[in-house]
This record gives C-alpha cells, structure tokens and sequence, in this order.
C-alpha cells in the first residue's frame, strides 16, 4: 500500500511551502487530507466508471492496482502491477505475485519487469503487457469483475476473477472529482503532489493459479484497491498501515483500513512551534455482504484527543534487522455513519469494529510472511536511477494471522440488514502490513 515503485532521482527536499519562513512570516497550511474536504456524512464517495482507469501518470509518481485474495484452504495471495515513470526512459511497469499458506510456510515470491504496456482504448480500466493480461467487466446483475491472466514465470501462472458483488458497492472518501484526494502543497488547485485511494473492500475470487506444476484452486474472499501517488513516496509519507480482514461468516465481512503519516515538512501548523506530522486513516466495514461504513480520520502527532477512526501501534520494541522500532501489538478501531437503515447515513448512528492482533517480538513475529527490503525489490531502471536519501530505509513488514472483529451496530442497522443481535464477534484472517520509510 505504501507505493514504493518511483523513488527517483531528485532533490530530498520538499517542494515550496515547507521550510520555516524568513523574517517571522508564518508558516502557511501545505497538506490538505482528505478527511477535511468532507462531512462525516459524505465520506461514502460512490465509485464512478472512470475512477478505476489506468491514468499512466508522469513524474515522480506511482500507479498501483493491488489484488488480494484469502482462498478457502488457508492460503493468501497478493497480485500488483505497478506503473512508474522513470525520466526519460521508457516507464517501468511491474507485475509482483506473492503466495503464502500459513499451515505449510510455502512462501513463493514472484516480481517480472514487463514490455509492451498498454491501456485497452475501449475500456482505460483494462490493460495488457507481454506477460499479463487483465480485463474488466461490469455485469448486467450490477457486480464487476477483474479476469486476470499472467505468465510471470515457467512455474507461475494466473488465471483467476476478483468479483465485487452488486450489494457490495466500491468507495473513495467522498465524492467527486476530489473524491479520495489528499494534496500537498499550498495550493490545492495546484498541488506539489497527492495521494488518492479506490477500493473494493469485499470480492469474491475464482478460478485458478498454478505454482511449480500444481493447479491450486482460487475460490475465496478479498478485496482490490488502486493507489496512485503524485509524488516520490519518501515524500508522502514516514509510515504506512494497512489492515484487510475478510470473514465468511455474518454471510459475507470485511473490514479494511489504510493509514499513512506524513513526513514532518507535511506537518500540522501550531503557532509559532515546528510543525506536527499527521496521521490520515481511512477504510470501511462490510458485513452481511453490505457495505455498511466508510470511515475516516485526521490527527496530529501527540494530539490529546484521539479519533474515532484510528490504529494503534503499541509495545514498540527495536528490530535490529532493519532498525526500526516496531509494535508487538496494533490495535484497529474504525467507525463512522451507518450508510443502511432509517434516516441514513446520520453522523449520531455509526457502526464501529474493532480488532487487534499480537505481532510478539520481531525476532519471531506471529504469522510473518515477510519483511520487505523495498530498496532490494524495485526495478532495474529505477533501482539504477535512485538517489537515496539520507535516513530513509524502506521496510514493509506483511503478516497474516487468524483474527477476531467485534462489530456494533445501532437497532436501525439491525433491521435493514435481517441482523438479530446489534453486536456480532466474528472470526477471520487479517493481513496487515506496516510499513516504515523514514524515522
């Protein structure tokens, strides 16, 4: 989720608006997220045809389409294209493909540089390569679905379909041509860059994927989600959080949150003091097969009040593989405007889930799959072009692990969705990444 393919050559410094100004000017508002520019009734932005195009930025930006598929027999898989531009060289566009399966440790890392990209003219939301291709659909019965098929190497193959169902509707944070746009900069008709986010928080997978020779069934439950960074991603942000738990049961759940703190030159203007980094989280909850909350929320670095929507990392310990301090705890709470039953959505009727997961010590983290050194796993162009920057070090930790959701619900809630209790604790798998760019 962090977007890690343009760290390109280029100054390591902010674009304007971000040094403390001379002769006692003060410091101006440079970062503009998301969760401001709406009401906490309208953070539900209906997902237009359009949204889910592949736009093939310029610059120093990041465009990433991202699969995610928990399969019945324990297993997780992970499928990601990223598109990035590199100067004046030929963009770089990557498939990446990751399976695990927690019961056996099968671990199997696959990463292909491709040529011959192309958007489908008649439909922007599709595209083909030399070595993949993937197509979207939109069914008569309302539902949508992406048919991927890839060689990646001789011993993986793709052919599967992420399906959203109709009752299950995608989302950006608020609605519009601004809808799911953070920016950065002082002027957001003019922005030194943005970040945006599109989800379908809650797929069904068929098909199949064959790994070494062996065709392993895809059936199961996912989700899918387009990230698009208008900037190097060392700018974006110093951390990252991603959280994606998929249940069966309550017949369909799905709670997803995503998290990015920005760098402190991003930072929240207090007076005359330096400025604050802020924390951004956004996400939804899915249950009953029925997308039932979009979430959001801002908050300042050592802010007293803490949100409603928001991820906690707790009992930090160093990690002296990578030299970061990191959670052996994280706990997720999100909740916001319930969008089903009487007079909804209203800010005073929400539905909240929350869950936590015991990472342990680093030395033995729970349900690792793998700490990703991001510098070791970008292109060659790109890798050959980087400039790195002092103090940054990029590592993504991916876990998956059996957890627990709780789930609250007003009585309105209950009754639009045939619900009996107005609370439901469900089991599931959660797959987190947290993920550290710079102290």
């Amino acid at each position: 989720m962090s977007g890690w393919g343009s760290w390109l050559t280029g100054s390591s410094q902010p674009s304007s608006g971000t040094q403390t100004p001379a002769g006692g000017e003060a410091m101006k508002t440079n970062f503009f997220p998301v969760t401001d520019a709406f009401e906490q009734t309208a953070l539900n932005g209906e997902l237009r045809k359009g949204d889910l195009n592949w736009t093939c930025p310029s610059g120093l930006s990041t465009e990433t389409s991202t699969w995610y598929a928990m399969l019945e027999d324990g297993s997780f898989f992970l499928n990601q294209i990223i598109y990035s531009p590199v100067g004046l060289f030929q963009p770089q566009v990557q498939m990446t493909f990751r399976y695990f399966h927690p019961k056996t440790g099968e671990n199997i890392w696959k990463s292909k540089n491709v040529d011959q990209f192309q958007v489908l003219p008649n439909d922007k939301r599709s595209c083909k390569s030399s070595a993949f291709t993937v197509t979207m659909k939109d069914n008569t019965d309302g539902s949508q679905q992406y048919d991927i098929t890839a060689t990646l190497d001789s011993d993986v193959q793709l052919m599967y379909t992420m399906k959203r169902p109709a009752s299950a509707n995608g989302w950006k944070l608020g609605s519009g041509d601004k809808g799911g746009f953070s920016y950065f900069g002082e002027n957001q008709e003019a922005p030194s860059g943005y970040v945006v986010h599109r989800f379908w928080p809650y797929t069904e997978t068929s098909g199949m994927i064959v790994l070494n020779g062996r065709a392993l069934e895809t059936t199961g439950q996912g989700m899918f989600v387009q990230a698009i960074q208008g900037m190097r991603p060392n700018l974006v942000a110093s951390r990252w959080n991603f959280a994606n738990f998929q249940s069966k049961e309550n017949d369909g759940t799905s709670v997803v949150l995503m998290e990015f703190t920005t760098i402190p030159d991003y930072g929240k203007v207090e007076g005359d003091g330096p400025r604050t980094p802020q924390t951004v989280t956004v996400g939804s909850i899915v249950s009953k097969g029925q997308l039932l909350s979009v979430v959001g929320a801002t908050r300042a670095a050592k802010e007293e009040t803490v949100p409603s929507t928001h991820i906690d990392h707790e009992d930090l310990t160093l990690d002296a593989e990578t030299g970061y301090r990191v959670p052996q705890l994280i706990q997720y709470t999100a909740e916001g405007p319930a969008l089903v039953g009487e007079n909804a959505p209203s800010k005073d009727v929400t539905v909240k889930a929350t869950m936590s997961i015991k990472l342990g010590a680093p030395t033995a983290t729970e349900g690792l799959i793998e700490k990703v050194d991001v510098l070791a796993e970008i292109p060659y162009m790109v890798r050959k072009l980087v400039n790195y920057v002092a103090g940054t070090k990029p590592y993504i930790y991916q876990t998956i692990n059996p957890s627990k959701v709780t789930i609250e619900w007003p009585a309105s809630v209950s009754t639009a969705i045939g619900a009996s209790d107005n609370q439901v604790t469900l089991e599931g798998t959660l797959f987190e990444e947290h993920t550290f760019i710079s102290e």
